[in-house]
């Protein structure tokens, strides 16, 4: 790739050697104490600042919790202006959009009567709520009781905390549409499984769970939904069961809960993680976990909100995608197929999606946590083994959810940085050229719909009774590129031209008069009428302002159509000149992506949505960085935060925050699968990246400052750089980087 140029001065020897010097008297945390896992929960249907909630849950476990204040079955199972709890429920929910699966609930209650979600649900207060990635804990102030969780991979350990009482109580909730419920005769134990899922399943598809108490039930109480049965087994339409207890005020009752995908039995060995460990020792070595990961990356010489938002967008970038795979009681690794139903050795990935998580997200891992990736990658294989296709987008497995073809990237851009196993490469390889030519039967969104249009005339036409047309095409185009990077390792030369001419498809849809990114009909005509406002019809969830940008591996491609660089520095600045006005006649309502560009006030620059989010970094290509750098920093200070409506936009599995991570850092992947990282302002004095490698990556800028965060000057190991970019291979092996900062004139 061509790159636009800037000059760089000189830094002097010393100056480098002090990039990695903490700051004079700087009291720190642990990472994981500048973690909120509330960041992003304080949003609904109609405005999103996240659309996350609070995850208990080790990173990439198998198994998250959370309290759950949506009604069963809602998508939004935790939002911050609710003020009642319904139950912990276990959760493997990537989004509302998507919602869950596998999902079951536990709650104490005081009072027999107060069995179904509405009855025993308990006002709480946020002031008495503490929300960490390893612990949470809450006052249920209905019921008197102090409840508490703590995670492993597969299992966690709650504590409740009772009131006297003669009629304290656990409602274990497997939900409707098909569940199962066992009290066991050690009258300690409750077993079950539910089958309530959003869809991606096979038909056999059950999540067997078991939950055991630390003393005997005095009594108990099976429902069917609100109706009381008989017996102490029930397979049913909704079943759950309300346990009882005698319990003195402050009499603590523990409860362990393990699920698996693949049998009873496997439940049962998940549940050995918490082994015999007490509460306080499950949350303290979850706690260490935290820790070490999220440590890999270490931040000095920042705000103490800077901090907890840094840590905060790490912790979500590293919850998903999460394991599907299970480790039997010989450790052998295996999983349950949400492709075709069997229990099979190998790994499973799941609950991301790549149309968002191949920007930034997949990058991250590729630097920081490469030997996760290399186990989501073998997941892959794996995947297109037991169904035929990559996914697109997976929870657990295919869902009909946005376009593109984006495996390619996350694939391609893994194989190139040397994380894939070497055993997977052909496998993946092959998968990524069989995607070009299909599309799955009954997912659209899997595959390529539109290749046929796509491979002969080099576009998906507009008046093919195809949506989303533009986008696909430029998403395609990307991916051929990404593919035929991977030919060029592999010696394919063939493959390779083949791919790099289809790269180049994103040619025909550019219009020249308009300068921008444009329906195009069968017979060669671009759409009428055409407005650049239109959100959705040829794009997705963007307009043309947003989607013109889409070219990520042909920055240079895209300056000669505009006219050169002039013409291109215009063209971005116009992205945030424009006032942000839009039509949605395509949706026939507003969505919520719409009213975040709105209140952002930058124009109709869309962050909160991920077509947008690389824009700003193009200013480098057209010798204009100090326009990024200006503008990264206004992104981070204006629409980051550490309070629960921390973002501008749907979080999206760890993309939004992998965003805010790299950018804090300085440098963002504009193009995965090429060896680039493009220069922004780097937000703290100081940085250090901990590689797998055991080397490192010291990022220093110590005259940093809110006004000075212009790059006047940068030095790569000591030597000057004359251009605003990185490159892999200049840092995979540990670095040292320094930023001279400056204020702009």
């Amino acid at each position: 790739m061509k790159k636009g140029y800037i000059a760089f001065a000189a830094l002097c020897a010393a100056a480098l050697a002090s990039c990695t010097c903490p700051s004079a008297g700087e009291q720190r945390l642990r990472p994981s104490e500048y973690v909120s896992t509330l960041v992003g929960t304080q949003s609904d249907f109609s405005l999103s600042t996240g659309n996350t909630y609070p995850a208990i849950a080790l990173p990439w476990g198998m198994n998250f919790w959370t309290p759950q204040t949506g009604k069963m079955g809602d998508g939004w199972a935790y939002t911050y202006g609710v003020h009642q709890v319904r139950g912990f429920k276990q959760t493997h929910q990537p989004s509302p959009w998507i919602n869950d699966y596998g999902q079951f609930s536990i709650m104490p209650v005081r009072g027999k009567d107060k069995i179904d979600e509405n009855a025993r649900q308990s006002w709480f207060s946020h002031q008495s709520e503490e929300a960490r990635p390893y612990y949470y804990s809450v006052y249920l102030a209905d019921h008197d009781i102090k409840a508490e969780i703590t995670p492993t991979e597969r299992a966690a350990i709650m504590r409740f905390t009772f009131p006297e009482s003669d009629e304290s109580g656990v409602v274990i909730d497997a939900f409707d549409h098909g569940s199962y419920i066992r009290v066991m005769h050690d009258k300690r134990t409750v077993v079950g499984y539910t089958t309530r899922n959003s869809g991606g399943v096979p038909d056999n598809f059950k999540n067997w769970f078991i939950v055991r108490f630390d003393r005997k039930i005095r009594d108990f109480q099976i429902y069917d939904g609100t109706k009381p049965v008989e017996g102490e087994q029930l397979v049913g339409e909704h079943a759950l069961v309300r346990v009882g207890f005698e319990t003195r005020r402050g009499e603590q009752v523990t409860v362990r809960a393990a699920s698996s995908f693949i049998s009873q039995m496997q439940a049962v060995q998940n549940l050995k993680e918490l082994g015999k460990d007490e509460f306080e020792t499950v949350k303290a070595k979850a706690q260490a976990r935290w820790d070490e990961v999220l440590g890999r990356i270490e931040v000095e010489g920042g705000t103490t909100d800077q901090y907890r938002t840094f840590y905060s967008c790490l912790y979500r970038s590293t919850l998903f995608p999460r394991k599907f795979y299970e480790i039997d009681k010989n450790g052998n690794i295996l999983h349950y197929s949400p492709y075709n139903g069997e229990v099979l050795p190998g790994y499973m990935y799941t609950d991301t999606g790549f149309w968002d998580t191949f920007r930034s997200l997949f990058p991250l891992l590729n630097l920081v946590y490469p030997s996760v990736n290399a186990e989501i990658q073998a997941g892959l294989a794996n995947a297109y083994r037991e169904s035929g296709f990559l996914p697109e987008w997976a929870s657990p497995g295919h869902r009909g959810c946005m376009v593109g073809n984006n495996s390619a990237s996350v694939v391609a851009d893994a194989i190139l940085k040397g994380v894939t196993p070497e055993e997977d490469v052909i496998t993946l390889y092959e998968a990524m050229l069989a995607g070009r030519r299909k599309v799955h039967p009954t997912v659209s969104s899997t595959g390529r719909l539109g290749h046929e249009y796509y491979n002969t005339l080099g576009y998906i036409p507009y008046d093919a009774g195809i949506n989303e047309n533009v986008a696909r095409t430029l998403e395609y185009a990307y991916d051929d590129w990404c593919i035929a990077q991977v030919a060029k390792k592999l010696g394919k030369t063939n493959d390779a031209a083949m791919l790099e001419k289809a790269s180049q498809n994103y040619k025909n849809l550019f219009d020249p008069e308009t300068r921008l990114m444009r329906g195009r009909n069968a017979d060669g005509t671009f759409q009428k009428p055409f407005s650049p406002y239109k959100w959705g019809d040829a794009f997705t969830e963007g307009n043309s302002w947003h989607y013109t940008w889409s070219v990520f591996h042909d920055v240079e491609g895209l300056i000669d159509l505009m006219g050169g660089r002039k013409g291109f520095a215009q063209m971005l600045d116009s992205v945030f000149v424009v006032p942000p006005i839009y039509d949605d006649s395509y949706y026939g309502f507003r969505i919520h992506e719409i009213t975040e560009m709105q209140v952002a006030n930058m124009g109709n620059y869309a962050h909160g949505n991920q077509p947008a989010q690389h824009i700003i970094y193009l200013y480098d290509y057209a010798g204009q960085p100090h326009k990024a750098q200006w503008w990264a920093r206004e992104v981070m200070d204006r629409l980051y935060s550490p309070k629960p409506d921390g973002y501008c936009g749907d979080e999206d599995n760890g993309q939004t925050s992998a965003w805010y991570v790299f950018s804090a850092l300085g440098f963002y992947p504009v193009c995965p699968a090429s060896d680039e990282y493009v220069v922004g302002s780097p937000l703290f004095k100081h940085a250090t990246i901990h590689l797998e490698n055991r080397k490192t990556v010291e990022i220093g800028a110590p005259g940093n400052s809110p006004e000075n965060r212009y790059v006047g000057k940068m030095t790569l190991n000591g030597k000057v750089s004359r251009r605003p970019f990185l490159e892999y291979h200049e840092i995979k092996d540990g670095a040292k980087i320094l930023f001279e900062m400056k204020v702009r004139k």
